[in-house]
């Protein structure tokens, strides 16, 4: 076969292949630059890569947002002391590692940890082999640590202690955090906040109520920053001021509250009760002076208040049992049935085929409905609400509004409920079973019979406030009803002093030297799982007052549920310990023994620290505040309250210079005070009685230091 002859490739054939690849590589290359081209251009004039507009990127990207956090405002009692208010607080972490510098080189991580462990260990709530534990981690390679419970909400005396040590390598994180310098304080009405997303957040009480209010609204600060996080010249700066949060003004009075809060405390420590419940209320205009409840907790360290998240005022529905036959007087007078020196036998009374019995079985006998009453006689009521009929008796539980809410303000009130379908029903109700009610509803229903038939509703907030102390809403006396008429709670207070004064009363334990009182005990059988719960321990016991009798001015309800009787003391004489001392007091600040309120003018706070002594002393002077001086140097250091903080004219400023600090004279101090002082200073404080400061127990003059305990008596 013939074979064809192999081509030679030339020299020439290979510059040709060479050109010919050239050609095709140019081509390529100008292609691919002519769509860069096409690219650069779209994006150039479009300004956006797959739908993302690079100009807002960039301007995110080199924009730092800073938030400008608004403060929370302020709770404050009926002579504008502070009960809630702004704070800080800040927690602790240490750097451990070694790589961490400075641009200078100095080291940013725990050079020393056997001091710094010693110097934790004097301020923190932990010991220095804890600190140390916390110091050396399992994991050598851990970048930080921090120091659990021990080193979260630290205050600025605390930290200020640590920092000047001069330690390496700790670092404190600030945060908002909210004071309550009176500690248990009316709790479950005030309320108490949690932190949510990084901002205080009121959880019940006042706090929840009016949350939206005190909150505020945060602002920010926009600034366009280079790569080193330098603002860029040229460029506008954008920003939005905070905008502080409204202050709440309430009706309580401090000395009636820390009393009543000691004398609940006292009963709750003989009894043990399930709960117990006391508040004073003004009967003229329905402020609510003092109130509170067993279990509580104490909102600035938390403790308790696992057991306490409801607000017994509101939220708790009971059978109030005998104190209901103050309504059952009232409604029969008023509708013109009542005979109170007509007879009836006493012990046991049948309606409907079912027995009513009394307290006393075996009864008193032949006896009056007068006399019924101060005895505490259910088979008189069930004879009264029989007199008058089921339907008018229904009609004055209306008229006192009974299973209606309130609107007190709080949040989760109850309406309450009865069961009124059967005779045995109906005369239940009567004498206060079968039917559930509020300690507010209570009140209320009592305002009636303080003031002679007009009926009030009850509050606690007397106005509302911007940051700035101008008034944005006010709250005041409101009658909402007259039930009854004058002449017939006028009656009924008549027959309530029997029940304190005649000899065969049950009331006598509510005497009180120089006043008249008038009162009606109460015992109600606590419903249970399968019934009415049996034993003197199975008893909710009560008593609703007022004083003076004849034209009162105070109206106070005390509830106390399923306690461990002691045996040594009757119910009434326990009940009778809260409140005997709180309406006596109450009547003596009444009688012109009362701290009147301080002026309502406010200024803020001016930032001080730095100045002159001498200038700070004289500005706070001309703005009407009282200042006390810390220390012997002629610069402020520190000042309490803090820049910025809404002070009402006549509170106190404390000024914190250099040099030794000697204990000043708190005689005549609110307790509120004596705190801020303790907390400025790093001392222990503790309390002894209520009111103001009588007796102290470091003298005026002395040098104080960290390690000091004052001990304050108050009256």
């Amino acid at each position: 076969m013939k074979q064809s002859p192999k081509r030679t490739v030339t020299s020439q054939d290979a510059r040709r292949n060479r050109r010919v690849f050239g050609r095709i590589l140019l081509l390529l290359f100008s292609a691919v630059f002519l769509l860069f081209i096409v690219r650069f251009s779209y994006i150039t004039i479009g300004k956006s890569v797959e739908h993302v507009n690079l100009s807002t990127q960039a301007k995110k990207l080199y924009t730092a947002t800073q938030t400008l956090k608004a403060d929370r405002g302020s709770i404050y009692d009926s002579n504008n002391q502070p009960i809630a208010q702004d704070t800080s607080t800040y927690s602790l972490y240490a750097v451990l590692d070694k790589s961490q510098k400075s641009l200078a080189g100095e080291p940013l991580y725990v050079q020393d940890k056997e001091k710094t462990a010693t110097v934790l260990a004097k301020n923190l709530p932990l010991t220095k082999k804890q600190a140390m534990a916390y110091l050396t981690p399992a994991n050598s390679k851990a970048f930080q640590v921090e120091f659990g419970a021990a080193g979260q909400n630290i205050s600025l005396t605390t930290k200020s202690k640590i920092e000047k040590a001069h330690l390496t390598g700790l670092n404190f994180v600030q945060q908002q955090a909210r004071l309550y310098p009176n500690g248990t304080f009316a709790s479950n009405l005030i309320g108490n906040v949690t932190t949510q997303k990084n901002q205080l957040v009121g959880t019940m009480g006042l706090e929840q109520a009016f949350n939206s209010i005190l909150n505020g609204r945060d602002g920010f600060k926009k600034v366009s920053q280079d790569n080193n996080g330098y603002q860029i010249p040229g460029t506008l700066q954008k920003d939005r001021q905070p905008q502080n949060g409204d202050n709440v003004y309430t009706t309580l009075d401090s000395r009636l509250q820390t009393l009543l809060e000691t004398e609940v405390s006292s009963l709750q420590a003989k009894v043990h009760a399930k709960s117990l419940g006391a508040t004073l209320m003004n009967a003229k205009t329905g402020e609510i002076l003092a109130t509170t409840q067993r279990p509580t907790f104490n909102p600035q360290t938390g403790k308790g208040i696992g057991n306490a998240w409801r607000n017994s005022l509101t939220q708790d529905l009971y059978e109030p049992g005998s104190t209901m036959k103050i309504f059952t007087m009232a409604a029969s007078i008023d509708s013109g049935h009542y005979n109170g020196n007509a007879l009836y036998n006493s012990g046991r009374y049948e309606v409907g085929g079912r027995i009513v019995p009394d307290w006393n079985t075996g009864g008193w006998g032949l006896i009056s409905y007068n006399k019924g009453f101060a005895l505490s006689s259910n088979v008189a009521m069930a004879h009264l609400e029989q007199q008058m009929g089921s339907e008018t008796w229904k009609k004055y539980i209306k008229r006192f509004d009974f299973l209606k809410s309130t609107n007190f303000g709080l949040p989760g009130e109850q309406s309450g409920s009865y069961q009124f379908s059967l005779p045995i029903e109906q005369a239940n109700t009567a004498f206060g079973q079968g039917i559930q009610v509020t300690q507010i509803q209570m009140l209320q229903a009592l305002s009636a019979i303080a003031n002679n038939g007009k009926m009030l509703k009850p509050y606690v907030v007397r106005k509302v406030t911007s940051s700035s102390g101008q008034t944005i809403k006010k709250y005041g006396k409101k009658v909402i009803g007259q039930p009854v008429s004058k002449a017939t709670a006028e009656a009924v207070r008549k027959h309530m002093e029997d029940v304190v004064y005649k000899s065969y009363g049950i009331g006598s334990d509510f005497k009180i030297k120089g006043v008249r009182v008038a009162a009606k005990t109460g015992t109600a059988q606590v419903a249970g799982s399968s019934g009415y719960m049996t034993g003197d321990n199975s008893y909710l016991y009560s008593v609703a007052g007022m004083a003076p009798a004849k034209d009162p001015k105070y109206v106070m309800y005390v509830t106390m549920k399923q306690p461990t009787l002691p045996g040594s003391e009757t119910p009434t004489q326990l009940t009778s310990d809260v409140f005997k001392p709180v309406l006596k007091r109450a009547l003596q600040e009444a009688n012109g023994q009362q701290t009147p309120r301080m002026s309502q003018k406010t200024n803020k706070m001016p930032n001080l620290v730095g100045t002159q002594l001498a200038t700070a002393q004289s500005k706070l002077t001309k703005q009407g505040f009282q200042v006390t001086v810390l220390g012997n140097g002629s610069t402020v250091r520190q000042q309490s309250p803090t820049n910025g903080q809404l002070m009402l004219t006549g509170q106190r400023v404390m000024l914190v210079t250099a040099g030794p600090i000697q204990m000043p004279d708190v005689t005549g101090w609110s307790k509120s005070d004596v705190l801020r002082l303790g907390q400025l200073l790093g001392m222990k404080v503790s309390f002894d009685g209520s009111g103001y400061v009588a007796k102290q127990s470091i003298a005026a003059d002395k040098t104080v230091s960290d390690n000091s305990h004052l001990k304050v008596t108050l009256k």
